[in-house]
């Protein structure tokens, strides 16, 4: 691996600059933010970039859209590209006949892998194979994407499906690319067994985090938390930043990860939930599926639950659905979500609610959006 290249149409800020510094330090590569002049799709950012990707004449590169967990077999996508090359190479996984209709759906030969027929979201059952958003692609891979940023031009300005004009630049790399050039032996599938989930809402992040966790178990077991005598309770997989106080008669898990300069007080109970950095929960609180923002505090004898949205246990193939927050008019029942710098008074209940940044309450509140 030589350089990672984040691309996006977001302006720029501090947080994002100090992520940057961040990871270039951790892990010893260039790390750069490359901002497109308007949305270009999920494949007009790579075209427009190209001479900077291919900058220093790559083998390969991976493309993988930032809204996915998996344990992401990287390694073992390359081996395979190399073992036998394609310009472009999908990382996918099964779903179940349902499910398979959210996402893009693959048919593919069983014995060669070509990826014979893509469909982007299809209105009928296609296949239960679907794209991870995770791909390997070799330079040439660059060529389709030029035909199409060529046949954009000469067409002039294109309206998509929701009605809204869109440029030459915008190329939608599913319908435009792999649904074009499926079954012309350009396009190859890696099918994987591992962890792999969608992240479009807070609730779907609270799964991800458990898919690392149990990742972790077999993989980094040294990163999470033992029961230990004068310890606070250990059940299951839970993380603990080094930095983080927790007190002794704290039970905490399973499913739980505590982030940097958070403080946990005595008699805290806490499970399925992320608490992120410099969050301090009182004494005797209760946190049950829920997300506390940084910076937050949860006062004694506090409560603060959600209501969980997770795939069929049943179904080895199902994943997370991504659901609206509303329907009808009301806010559907889902997980708790405190912004940063919450806080949150003693003896108070938070159900099913989502409260943006900087708030103080006073009362407790249910299904509610707290703006």
């Amino acid at each position: 691996m030589q350089e990672i290249l984040l691309i996006g149409f977001y302006q720029p800020d501090e947080p994002l600059t100090r992520f940057l510094e961040a990871a270039q330090q951790e892990f010893n590569l260039p790390v750069r933010y490359l901002q497109e002049f308007a949305p270009l799709g999920t494949g007009g950012g790579l075209y427009h970039f190209r001479d900077q990707i291919l900058a220093g004449g790559p083998e390969a590169f991976f493309v993988l859209n930032a809204d996915v967990c998996s344990d992401f077999p990287l390694s073992a996508m390359l081996a395979a590209h190399r073992h036998q090359p394609h310009p472009f190479l999908l990382l996918g996984t099964t779903a179940n006949r349902t499910q398979s209709l959210n996402y893009g759906c693959i048919v593919e030969n069983p014995q060669t892998h070509e990826v014979l027929h893509y469909v982007e979201k299809p209105s009928t059952f296609v296949s239960d194979i679907i794209n991870c958003g995770v791909y390997l692609f070799s330079p040439e891979a660059l060529k389709p994407l030029r035909d199409v940023f060529q046949r954009n031009q000469k067409d002039g300005q294109l309206e998509d499906s929701s009605g809204l004009w869109r440029g030459a630049g915008t190329i939608r790399l599913e319908q435009d690319v792999f649904s074009a050039l499926a079954g012309q032996g350009q396009i190859y599938v890696y099918l994987t067994d591992g962890i792999w989930s969608q992240i479009k809402s807070a609730g779907s992040a609270l799964y991800a985090s458990r898919l690392y966790l149990g990742q972790y178990q077999l993989t980094h077991p040294e990163r999470l938390t033992k029961h230990s005598p004068g310890g606070p309770r250990i059940r299951g997989n839970v993380y603990i930043h080094p930095t983080a106080k927790v007190a002794p008669s704290a039970v905490l898990g399973p499913n739980v990860s505590i982030g940097e300069g958070v403080t946990v007080g005595e008699g805290v109970r806490l499970r399925e939930s992320i608490v992120l950095h410099g969050a301090t929960l009182q004494e005797h609180t209760c946190v049950l599926h829920s997300i506390v923002g940084w910076g937050s505090t949860v006062g004694r004898w506090a409560r603060v639950e959600g209501t969980p949205n997770d795939p069929n246990p049943n179904d080895p193939r199902a994943h997370m659905d991504s659901e609206s927050l509303f329907k009808d008019g009301k806010l559907l029942p889902a997980i708790t979500i405190l912004g940063c710098r919450v806080r949150i008074p003693a003896e108070v209940l938070i159900l099913n609610s989502i409260v943006l940044p900087h708030k103080e309450l006073s009362r407790s509140f249910t299904n509610q959006i707290i703006l």
